[in-house]
């Protein structure tokens, strides 16, 4: 088990007492709880099926801490209903550098891989990659393409998990992970057009 675990479960069990902490988008669905864990035979059972390893620290984390529940967004996704993608190549039309993803079905060996594992809802994703040189990185993107992909600077899924932590019990803004801090939830203008019909 990484060593890292036990620092995060004080930190995620102190989140819903922390005064002043930021607001997560989508805790009202997780309200920081986690699913059970997943067995390792469970993980061994997704990695054999889809000819795939998880990365150490994301298969840790679902094995020693919780399979399903509290991150940012909407929640981590239960391993089984995890997606890999592909990345789409850049179209040398497109006026865009905007890239998209791809759903890759097994088995599969065009292009990197990576393992939708947040939900963020719509088309965008929150992937870690799982195969190339961003194996174990954290990722935010669109499936179609309206916005590039957007690597965290994070080394591997348990830093990025601390750093939505940290962020929150600070109080801080964090718009990649759509933290939103005390003070700008009481902006005088954002309470006015919360109340706008």
């Amino acid at each position: 088990m990484d060593s890292r675990i036990p620092r995060l479960r004080r930190k995620l069990a102190r989140i819903p007492y922390t005064p002043n902490r930021s607001y997560s988008f989508g805790e009202e669905r997780h309200e920081f709880r986690l699913g059970p864990r997943l067995t390792k035979g469970r993980a061994d059972a997704f990695q054999a099926e889809h000819d795939v390893e998880l990365p150490q620290p994301y298969r840790d984390f679902l094995t020693t801490m919780g399979g399903s529940g509290a991150s940012p967004y909407y929640g981590l996704i239960p391993l089984e209903d995890c997606t890999l993608f592909t990345m789409n190549s850049r179209d040398d039309d497109a006026t865009s550098n905007s890239r998209g993803f791809s759903r890759a079905y097994r088995p599969t060996r065009r292009g990197d891989l990576f393992l939708n594992v947040i939900e963020r809802g719509c088309s965008d994703l929150v992937l870690i990659g799982i195969t190339g040189p961003l194996t174990g990185r954290m990722l935010i993107g669109n499936a179609d393409g309206f916005w590039g992909p957007n690597v965290s600077s994070a080394p591997d899924f348990l830093a990025w998990y601390e750093r939505w932590l940290d962020h929150m019990a600070a109080g801080q803004d964090n718009g990649a992970l759509e933290l939103t801090s005390p003070q700008l939830r009481a902006h005088p203008i954002r309470q006015r057009l919360a109340h706008l019909p």
